[in-house]
C-alpha cells in the first residue's frame, strides 16, 4: 500500500472512505451578483471525490472524468456548502465516486440539494501509471442501489465510447482539433 498503489485484498466497505467536507462561500467564490461559480463547487466537489478515492485505494488518484454533474439549487455568498461523497463502484484501476452537494443558509437553517456529481478517479503508482483498486463492500440497500446505477453508468459510458471511436473511424481526420472553420 502507499505510494506505489493498493494491494488488491479482500475488499473495503464503503464506510471507510466516505467523506464529509464543509466550507462557507465567501465573496471571492462568487459573481458580482452574490451567487458562486459553478466552476468553484465542480472544484469542491472534485477535492471530496478525491479524498473519497484516496480513503478506499491510501495511494494517489486523478480525476478521469466528471461523468455527471447537476446544478439544482444556488448557492450564494455566506452559505455554508456541505459535500457527502462515497465510492460507488470499482472497475479495475477506476472508481465512481459520487458527491451529494447540499447548501445551507447559516441565518435561517434553510437547506437545499443543490449539486450531485458522478466523478471518475484512477488509482496511480508513484510513477503515475494505473494500478488496480481493491473490491468494494456495500454495506446496506442504499450502497448496492449505488453499486447497480455505477455499473449501468460504466457500461454505458464503454458504448459511448466505442461509438465515438468507431465514428472517427470512418471520417477522414481534418487535423484540426476544435470547431471546423468555415
Amino acid at each position: 500500500m502507499g505510494l506505489d498503489g493498493p494491494e488488491r485484498s479482500e475488499g473495503k466497505p464503503v464506510s471507510e472512505s466516505e467523506v464529509i467536507m464543509a466550507r462557507q462561500m465567501m465573496p471571492t467564490d462568487a459573481n458580482p451578483w452574490g451567487y458562486v461559480h459553478g466552476g468553484v463547487v465542480m472544484k469542491i466537489v472534485d477535492e471530496a471525490a478525491g479524498s473519497a478515492a484516496i480513503r478506499h485505494v491510501r495511494c494517489r488518484v486523478a480525476t478521469a472524468a466528471i461523468d455527471f454533474m447537476s446544478f439544482l439549487h444556488p448557492v450564494q455568498v455566506g452559505d455554508l456548502l456541505t459535500l457527502l461523497a462515497s465510492v460507488n463502484d470499482v472497475g479495475r484501476s477506476s472508481m465512481e465516486v459520487g458527491v451529494r452537494v447540499e447548501t445551507e443558509n447559516m441565518l435561517t437553517g434553510e437547506r437545499h440539494h443543490t449539486s450531485s456529481a458522478y466523478v471518475v478517479m484512477v488509482a496511480l503508482d508513484a510513477a503515475g501509471r494505473p494500478v488496480p483498486v481493491p473490491p468494494l463492500i456495500a454495506e446496506n440497500v442504499d450502497q448496492r442501489r449505488r453499486m447497480a446505477a455505477a455499473k449501468m453508468r460504466r457500461a454505458q459510458r464503454k458504448r459511448l465510447e466505442a461509438a465515438i471511436k468507431e465514428n472517427e473511424e470512418r471520417l477522414e481526420p481534418t487535423g484540426f482539433v476544435g470547431p471546423q472553420p468555415r
